[in-house]
């Protein structure tokens, strides 16, 4: 967790949105893959919410 960046509000308050919560749980695409990550193991949920997936329809911006 030391080699990642401190999540910010907004991964916060969708972190509060994910099932199987854990004190450790980050978003994977807040996750940037760099040289210095090499090595790090993770931990993939039993299940995600998939907005997308799960019936959301995005607005136009």
């Amino acid at each position: 967790m030391d080699k990642l960046s401190t999540p910010d509000e907004r991964e916060e308050d969708l972190l509060d949105l994910a099932p199987f919560l854990k004190e450790n749980s980050r978003l994977g695409c807040q996750i940037i893959l760099k040289k210095e990550l090499d090595g790090i193991e993770l931990e993939l949920p039993k299940a995600t919410r998939n907005f997308y997936v799960d019936g959301h329809t995005p607005t136009s911006h």
